[in-house]
């Protein structure tokens, strides 16, 4: 009733705007906090559909297909998928794909994960997805025709959103250790599939062997043919590989970019380019970027003006949500609920959408906007 009252005294405060009408999070109980992040429309640009499986999913596919693994009990299999216990390290956290890559058996079973990684969107209010995989990566895991795996996943894609609340959009991902020539072949899909919804490509994979230089002029390539950019980097590699895959992969947005702080003229390239940071708290410290959430340089991205957005990654391997996202930059970052709200309006900024489909976009969630959402069910 407290909650209540408190929500109601701010609706009838009519020289506030809607988001100025934020409670302070002190103000509210942990149940209360996560449910109204929760009812917060949300936008994740830097999801990857193979950290995105879920695992009674994975149980079910190992079944059918014969898989061999150590258990076939959900809750044994966690040890092995998801990161959560493990001991921060980098190159555990991205062994984890390639054991979940094992489970891509088929049409079926892609067509599968690709649906219910729109429905888990929906179900956490995520209104805009930006979702990312790797097709060679899958089209190696069991010899599928490259253009197949894409087929697949952008008519799964297409399928799931007639279903459920959430416009989907796709990166390809091209690995770091990737050839040009598979590089190239990877930009061509991306540009013959613009009408079935990828708006990007993605540079991901191992930033401490592979530093992908010779890579970057197919990213410009993209980047002249009208796809959106984005490249991990400042993950576990230092400022200097943001700088580069600014100038030379010009890219809009960079995956990551926790350590770009530690330069100041990379902080002022990122300001003056007004580049997008996908940040991803709970994978950040899974992954060893950082060491503790508390030390997560998030709030100072934000004090700088940069423009920061909070996402998932992988949402199987890191056992999240984008609501536990949003949890743990408010009750471990000390960030508010106002400050929660700026991100999702930098993310609306940062997608790769034409201006009219941001327009609509924007007008959505300006109507969902605080009020709406502090509202009781």
């Amino acid at each position: 009733m407290a909650l209540l009252q408190r929500r109601t005294q701010r609706r009838n405060t009519s020289s506030r705007t809607s988001h100025e009408a934020w409670p302070t999070s002190e103000a509210l109980s942990f149940r209360e906090l996560r449910e109204i992040l929760h009812r917060m429309p949300k936008i994740d640009l830097h999801r990857h559909l193979e950290g995105s499986l879920r695992l009674q999913t994975l149980t079910e596919i190992a079944l059918e297909h014969g898989i061999d693994l150590p258990s076939y009990r959900t809750e044994d299999l966690r040890r092995y998928v998801q990161a959560r216990d493990d001991q921060p390290d980098y190159h555990r956290f991205l062994a984890k794909f390639r054991l979940l890559r094992r489970f891509y058996r088929s049409r079926e079973a892609l067509e599968r994960i690709a649906t219910e990684v729109v429905a888990d969107a929906a179900a956490d209010n995520i209104r805009y997805l930006e979702l990312r995989f790797n097709p060679i990566a899958l089209s190696r895991a069991q010899r599928f025709p490259l253009q197949d795996v894409v087929e697949w996943v952008t008519g799964a894609i297409s399928q799931a959103q007639q279903t459920h609340p959430v416009t989907v959009r796709l990166l390809l991902q091209i690995g770091r250790d990737e050839i040009p020539s598979a590089a190239e072949e990877i930009l061509e899909l991306a540009l013959a599939y613009r009408a079935r919804g990828i708006v990007g490509l993605d540079l991901a994979g191992d930033e401490v062997n592979y530093p992908a230089h010779r890579l970057a002029h197919i990213f410009r390539r993209a980047r002249q043919e009208g796809l959106g950019v984005t490249i991990h980097a400042g993950e576990v590699g230092g400022a200097a590989n943001v700088r580069d895959a600014v100038l030379l992969f010009q890219a809009q947005r960079i995956g990551h970019g926790v350590h770009a702080l530690e330069n100041s003229e990379v902080v002022r390239l990122l300001m003056e380019r007004n580049i997008a940071l996908e940040v991803c708290p709970t994978s950040n410290l899974q992954t060893g970027a950082v060491r503790s959430l508390s030390h997560h340089p998030l709030p100072d991205m934000l004090a700088l003006g940069l423009r920061a957005t909070l996402n998932t990654d992988d949402p199987s391997i890191s056992d999240t949500t984008l609501t536990d996202e949003y949890l743990v930059a408010v009750t471990a970052m000390g960030l508010n609920l106002e400050q929660i709200r700026t991100m999702v309006f930098n993310a609306l900024d940062a997608a790769f959408l034409p201006e009219v489909e941001r327009a609509s976009l924007r007008e959505q969630f300006t109507a969902w906007d605080t009020l709406q959402i502090l509202e009781e069910p």
